[in-house]
């Protein structure tokens, strides 16, 4: 089956680039030797599928994206291939959009700049109660502290639900990709090496 991500790239990037280098010593743990080949490491992307799932992790936390492909050009197909490509277009689109939801909530940045807003009220709180010697408001302050964490409660259990529904959608939409991936390239309507993007322009 064509695959969305292609781990060639995936292995030369975990083999090169210094991002990746955490995972590389978890790659080379696996294998008992500091030198890899690229081959080597798809044998272990095969074998460990946890070592993809930290690297696709990694790229979503860093705005990388995962999908390895580019999206089909229109013009020189027939009318059938092409109705499959508008599709599959509209799906890696859709893909590309709602990727950083494939991440779990309690690791996403979303919770941290929820947390870190928090912790800036909690400091504004205790400054204006011992700086500005305002002792004598301290229970009002309080009290919009503690209306802030309600409020960041409620905005926080309203992502987590976000993440879960586009999580699940992404995990549809991208086995539905490859599928029809697959049908345009079995029906000669594609060639899949023309459509790889094989090297991140971040990385070069």
């Amino acid at each position: 089956m064509l695959e969305v991500v292609y781990l060639q790239r995936v292995a030369n990037e975990i083999k090169d680039v210094g991002l990746y280098n955490l995972i590389l010593q978890d790659v080379q743990k696996i294998a008992g030797k500091d030198k890899l080949t690229t081959e080597e490491i798809i044998d272990i992307l095969n074998k460990h599928p946890q070592i993809l799932e930290d690297y696709k992790k990694l790229n979503v936390e860093y705005n990388l994206s995962n999908i390895h492909l580019r999206n089909i050009p229109l013009d020189d197909l027939n009318e059938d291939c092409k109705k499959k490509a508008e599709k599959i277009n509209k799906n890696l689109d859709l893909l590309r959009s709602i990727e950083k939801y494939t991440l779990d909530f309690e690791q996403s940045s979303t919770l941290v700049i929820i947390f870190s807003v928090e912790f800036f009220v909690l400091f504004s709180v205790q400054y204006f109660i011992v700086l500005l010697n305002l002792k004598a408001w301290q229970w009002w302050i309080y009290a919009l502290f503690a209306m802030s964490i309600v409020i960041a409660w409620i905005y926080a259990k309203k992502e987590r639900k976000k993440y879960e529904k586009n999580s699940k959608i992404f995990d549809k939409v991208y086995e539905e990709t490859k599928k029809l991936l697959e049908e345009l390239e079995n029906g000669k309507c594609i060639c899949k090496d023309d459509l790889i993007i094989k090297e991140c322009e971040d990385h070069v």
